[in-house]
């Protein structure tokens, strides 16, 4: 590894004239003015000649070197917040061996970054990518990287695999376009153990949970992860979560939840990000609160507290973070958006539309939810099918019945699976964004192109960031955005040499044009991939040079333990 230079270092190469010098015990020296301006010249004359020197040694200690790949010349934003500037990186093997002035050394291949942005390679923390990933079609991940994404957290909301070790071993079978961090799914835990039962785990049972989550950590994962607004998690109470996330704490995981109610369903957003804090608190542990948001009118303008509520946590030392997409939609399932979570225990649903009382009861709380989130005119269908893009007024319209019937009939006759819902406040938004404490996600799926229409996060929500809230909107800078989206994502989540650009750290980067960066990707018509990203690096490899994709895979399966521990295949071709 190259260190380049530090002119400070250099400081004995030539002696600086003492211009202090000891005082007369009779009195003060006077001294002419002439002498005083010769004295100043000859000593600038010796600091320059300091510096030119410093300066020929960096480059000669640079022009010995050789590296796999040096970056040249570009804007370096290297993950911690700090501004910008221009410089070369020198990337050997998968690690960056130098970070500034490389002067004359040489590289295998040399890329000109003038006009450039050079940054980590982006983390998102909440993503729904891992599906997909196993999948021949998919695992090369060209949407992820087309947004600059080099690293997933997958298994969120309190879903997903509960034996990590396989699925790592299905993630890494095809080869990976991207790395993967792991994290234990407390809902799909909760039902090996109590199946899809609305009820407290007894002593037994419990002991069994803690045990799949503590397996789960000690095969690498980052964390638990919680859905509590779905069922199964939304029949958990917060002493059974706060003693899972106990096994997370002594591996030095996170508890990163959605949280139990985004609105006002049951508890209200604010007691529910307090109950994260609670959780983070007395499981000592990092809380973290994912894609926060205040969802729809009734809630609007809650981010205040909520900010202040997270703020006093951290001044009393209390570790919560939270994470959050640059949209004013979310996506969820049509089901949990407007049914009563009691009324999905089980599988009982359909004949509880066959009793009347009942019926009636679901309807009414169904009424309740669709106003919460802004009514049917908010509410569009995604996924595939004919409603696809379509909102719920628009097709209750169509078949003359009033929108929760046209809702009730749709879910009994399981013909839509996913919405999408406009329901947040911009302020809230840009509220949420300038705190120092939150991350960036996409809380996306990895979709094929064209494959019925979904929310656009998965193909824009890193880039949208950029050019909507950092270029167009100014709510933040550059340097706070990057920082979201990488170093302090790393730093959160324990992802060892990654998120920063320096010395020793592995060479995940991206170099993008500013001007370009744009998520062309919308509601209506979402299936583009982002544009802007020119070169990527994962793990020191090309995947994509000069804006296409190589699909060289990779990305590897990483390690709580550090990136020494990641889990990788043998060979590096697809």
């Amino acid at each position: 590894m190259t260190r380049l230079a530090d002119p400070a270092a250099n400081h004995a190469l030539a002696p600086v004239p003492d211009v202090n010098p000891p005082r007369n015990p009779e009195g003060p020296v006077e001294v002419a003015p002439s002498k005083l301006r010769s004295l100043f010249s000859h000593t600038m004359r010796r600091l320059s000649s300091l510096i030119l020197l410093a300066l020929l040694v960096a480059c000669g200690d640079a022009a010995g070197e050789r590296y796999d790949v040096i970056i040249r010349n570009g804007t370096i934003v290297d993950g911690t917040g700090a501004e910008p500037f221009v410089g070369d990186i020198g990337i050997r093997g998968e690690r960056i061996a130098a970070v500034g002035s490389l002067g004359n050394a040489s590289a295998e291949r040399v890329i000109d970054a003038t006009g450039l942005h050079i940054a980590p390679g982006f983390i998102d923390v909440h993503s729904h990518a891992g599906t997909a990933l196993v999948t021949p079609e998919l695992s090369s991940a060209h949407a992820l990287l087309a947004q600059g994404i080099t690293t997933v957290a997958i298994n969120p909301d309190g879903g997903g695999a509960v034996d990590l070790a396989t699925q790592r071993r299905r993630l890494l079978e095809g080869g990976l376009g991207v790395n993967v961090a792991q994290l234990v799914p407390h809902g799909a835990v909760r039902s090996r153990v109590l199946g899809s039962s609305d009820r407290d785990p007894n002593p037994e049972e419990l002991a069994e949970m803690k045990e799949l989550v503590r397996a789960g950590m000690q095969e690498g994962a980052f964390g638990l992860s919680s859905g509590l607004f779905y069922t199964p998690g939304s029949w958990s109470t917060t002493e059974e979560v706060i003693e899972m996330a106990r096994m997370a704490a002594p591996y030095g995981g996170v508890y990163t939840s959605h949280i139990r109610d985004e609105a006002d369903y049951t508890i209200g957003v604010v007691a529910s990000v307090d109950e994260v804090i609670r959780i983070a608190r007395e499981a000592d542990v990092t809380g973290i609160v994912s894609h926060v948001k205040a969802l729809g009118p009734r809630v609007w303008g809650a981010s205040e507290t909520i900010v202040a509520n997270i703020e006093a946590a951290r001044a009393e030392g209390v570790r919560v973070w939270a994470d959050q997409y640059p949209y004013d939609a979310s996506a969820t399932g049509f089901v949990a958006a407007l049914v009563p979570a009691w009324a999905r225990e089980g599988d009982a649903l359909e004949q509880r539309f066959e009793d009347a009382p009942t019926a009636a009861r679901i309807r009414a709380e169904m009424a309740d939810n669709l106003d919460r989130r802004g009514g049917a005119e908010r509410i569009m269908f995604r996924g595939s099918g004919p409603f696809a893009g379509r909102t719920l007024d628009d097709v209750a319209g169509e078949r003359g019945l009033a929108p929760i019937d046209a809702a009730v009939e749709l879910i009994r006759g399981n013909e839509v699976s996913g919405i999408i819902s406009f329901n947040m406040h911009e302020d809230d938004l840009s509220r949420f964004m300038r705190q120092p404490w939150m991350m960036t996600s996409s809380d996306g799926e990895l979709t094929a192109l064209g494959d019925g229409v979904p929310h656009p996060r998965n193909y824009g929500a890193f880039p949208r960031k950029i050019r909507e809230y950092v270029v167009e909107q100014q709510v933040i800078d550059l340097p706070t955005a990057i920082r979201s989206m990488t170093g302090l994502s790393a730093e959160v989540f324990g992802i060892e040499h990654r998120g920063v650009l320096r010395e020793g750290a592995i060479a995940d980067l991206v170099v993008f044009d500013l001007e370009r960066v744009n998520d062309p990707a919308t509601f209506i018509d979402p299936h583009h991939h982002a544009e802007g990203m020119v070169h990527i690096f994962v793990n020191g490899a090309p995947a994509m040079s000069d804006g296409e994709y190589t699909d060289v895979l990779t990305g590897q399966v990483l390690h709580r333990g550090g990136a020494d521990r990641s889990y990788r295949r043998e060979s590096r071709e697809p």
